[in-house]
């Protein structure tokens, strides 16, 4: 009896499974995850059961060795599992059951979006509130930080007209807080299944280590269209440098270089620039990606006068005008002085020839097809349109020749 009594006693308490889910135990539909069970016994045969939500029939009857790879994820995989490690002095064979570990599937609902206020980089010790919204009316939204194993925050979401929401207020801003969030909405009658992940939101904290320096090439005053560099430098060890412009989410990021002045420098080259702004960077380091320096002074730079390319666009716009109204003067004055010909006397009206024009060309560049007629068909009244006739030397034909308005 006391032989068994020492075993026993441990059945259901201090020698329990833990179970784990890697990389998370959330999982986007298709994708794997892998379920750990570890016994402090060194057991490595387990089972796994599943409390909720639909069967998953090839969890059943079947013996695991260390760990169990379940996927392609559906839906029917959501739900709530427990592991039960071999105990050869059980009466059973098995163990208690272990921790439970909830497996939340997304991309069953349409994605939410993830906003911070006031701003995604937070000074140290200050607070930051992080509002997921939807037009879905989600009655819970999840809020989790990527590259932890810890369960997702739950949150009760606002329903409106418009759709639902919630705000989540976070701080005091430490390192241990920074990292990238993303949030999940679902539905009361489906809590472990969740809609796409929201796109990802960075939060940073700053303020931690000393300020970088921020100066212009050629200078902080550019012409438009010019190309402007900033470099960014300190003398502390940075990594990396990022470069983010007043009034914009997006930031620019380049690794750090030793320069021979001892400084650790990068060059963030603008290319023609056709808007001015103010500008700051920071520094950080690779091991702590979330975590920067204080900010740079503000940098403002300033574009002046209008960028090369419009005045090429104007002179060419006025070289076309100019072209056009040069063709229309031309063919203006060339019907006048076809109008004033048509109107001399007949006698004393002449064809002149146009040097290096031959007459063939000429006339049957000006005589329609349709007005040639023959000597034998000419009308022997005159005419009572405006057309009129024109004889030409050494020619036999006659042609009819119409005058401008």
């Amino acid at each position: 009896f006391f032989l068994l009594q020492g075993p026993w006693s441990h059945v259901g308490g201090q020698d329990k499974p833990f179970l784990s889910a890697w990389p998370s135990t959330v999982v986007s539909e298709g994708q794997h995850v892998t379920l750990q069970c570890r016994s402090r016994l060194g057991f490595n045969e387990f089972s796994l059961s599943k409390e909720d939500g639909m069967p998953v029939p090839e969890l059943y009857n079947r013996i695991f060795r260390n760990s169990f790879l379940m996927g392609p994820v559906t839906p029917a995989h959501a739900g709530t599992y427990r592991c039960c490690s071999s105990h050869p002095h059980s009466p059973t064979g098995w163990s208690a059951p272990s921790n439970p570990v909830v497996i939340m599937v997304t991309g069953v609902h349409r994605k939410p979006s993830l906003l911070a206020h006031p701003g995604p980089l937070v000074k140290s010790g200050e607070t930051v509130i992080l509002q997921c919204w939807s037009d879905v009316r989600f009655e819970r939204f999840l809020l989790h930080r990527e590259g932890i194993t810890e369960d997702p925050l739950r949150l009760i979401g606002q329903l409106h007209d418009a759709g639902s929401q919630v705000n989540y207020s976070m701080g005091p801003m430490t390192p241990a807080l920074a990292g990238t969030y993303r949030c999940f909405g679902s539905v009361t009658h489906l809590p472990y299944e969740l809609s796409a992940p929201s796109d990802p939101l960075d939060i940073v904290v700053i303020g931690l280590y000393g300020k970088p320096s921020l100066s212009a090439q050629p200078g902080p005053t550019v012409q438009a269209g010019e190309n402007v560099t900033l470099s960014c430098s300190s003398r502390s060890l940075f990594d990396i440098y990022h470069l983010s412009r007043e009034a914009e989410a997006r930031e620019l990021r380049l690794t750090a270089v030793l320069r021979v002045n001892g400084t650790f420098q990068a060059n963030f080259p603008l290319g023609p620039v056709t808007h001015g702004g103010s500008y700051r960077c920071f520094g950080s380091f690779r091991a702590l990606p979330h975590v920067w320096s204080h900010p740079s002074d503000p940098l403002p730079v300033s574009v002046t006068g209008n960028p090369r390319h419009l005045h090429v666009l104007i002179g060419t716009s006025v070289a076309i005008i100019l072209l056009i109204l040069l063709l229309f003067f031309l063919l203006h004055r060339w019907c006048s002085n076809k109008k004033s010909k048509s109107h001399e006397p007949a006698g004393k009206r002449t064809v002149k020839r146009e040097v290096g024009a031959p007459w063939p060309s000429l006339v049957a560049s000006l005589i329609p097809k349709e007005k040639i007629t023959r000597p034998s068909q000419r009308p022997k009244t005159p005419p009572t349109d405006t057309s009129m006739y024109i004889e030409l030397p050494n020619a036999e034909p006659r042609s009819k020749v119409v005058s401008c308005p």
